[in-house]
């Protein structure tokens, strides 16, 4: 099983880094990027990822409340919060809207993104 990816951030430079994190993290490919919280919201409906990486700070809603409606209409998507801001910010916040998780930009990787993965009780099958 491949583990497909909607990445979500409303600044290209970190969808490119989390494209590079992704696609060089075994079993785990890019379905799709969103600008935006409402084109996430939109895209997961339509694409059902197996995994959102969505931004805290989106200029139309913010990650919380679009994670809140995706996991809302389809409980099996993982989301995971990621922000600049410390992992303890944003952590009980992330537990509150839904997501499995989050993870500061600062250490993103493909092993935090695996782990991430992982602690939401998912497991990931390659080949």
């Amino acid at each position: 099983m491949t583990v497909r990816v909607l990445v979500v951030d409303d600044q290209q430079p970190f969808r490119d880094v989390a494209r590079e994190v992704v696609e060089s993290t075994d079993g785990f490919e890019i379905t799709a990027e969103a600008d935006s919280g409402s084109a996430a919201v939109q895209l997961a409906s339509v694409l059902r990822p197996d995994l959102v990486l969505m931004d805290v700070n989106l200029p139309d809603m913010s990650g919380t409340v679009a994670t809140r409606k995706i996991v809302e209409a389809d409980p099996r998507v993982v989301v995971v919060l990621v922000s600049t801001y410390e992992e303890s910010d944003y952590a009980p916040q992330a537990a509150e809207c839904g997501a499995a998780g989050y993870i500061s930009k600062s250490v993103f990787s493909p092993t935090r993104l695996a782990d991430a993965w992982a602690s939401a009780g998912q497991t990931c099958h390659t080949g």
